[in-house]
């Protein structure tokens, strides 16, 4: 996984008795590590999103040699954080599957949802400090940036909303 390996990376993150095991127990070791049991909201919307950036990381692995396999570079992490942080907060906006339900054309409504997520990355990517590795994303900082990209998310909604008039 960029470094060390997937092995001596579980172990240090005390999930030692998931080395060996198949892709199912290992993610969901991972997914639940990363973003809590999806007891409410945010953590579902926290689950979802890891199982997303997890899938891709591991999107051809079957087997715990497949897992080991894969690797993960710097440069690929920081997409895979950009990757997470756009699905936690499209997962964390229930207004956005509300309005996409009010789309009687399916075609519309997939390219809305399409555009929304596009939206929702390229305002991740502009928040994200040049060095996201330097935050602390299980802290206070971490979750100011969540916050902030979810509150220009609203605003940009409601200014569209606004043009429609």
């Amino acid at each position: 996984m960029g470094g060390p390996g997937l092995a001596p990376t579980l172990e240090a993150l005390g999930l030692a008795e998931l080395v060996g095991r198949d892709r199912f127990d290992v993610l969901d070791g991972l997914v639940t590590l990363l973003a809590g049991d999806g007891d409410d909201l945010d953590s579902q919307a926290a689950r979802d999103a890891a199982c997303d950036v997890l899938d891709e990381v591991f999107a051809d692995a079957d087997t715990w040699q497949d897992l080991a396999a894969a690797t993960v570079t710097r440069d690929d992490m920081q997409a895979l954080l950009e990757m997470f942080l756009a699905r936690y907060i499209y997962n964390r906006m229930p207004v956005i599957a509300e309005r996409l339900g009010r789309l009687t054309d399916q075609q519309a409504a997939r390219q809305a949802d399409a555009d929304m997520r596009q939206l929702i990355t390229d305002l991740v990517a502009l928040r994200l400090p040049e060095d996201p590795f330097t935050i602390d994303w299980a802290g206070s900082q971490g979750r100011q940036i969540a916050d902030d990209a979810i509150g220009a998310v609203y605003e940009t909604l409601e200014a569209l909303d606004g043009s429609d008039e």
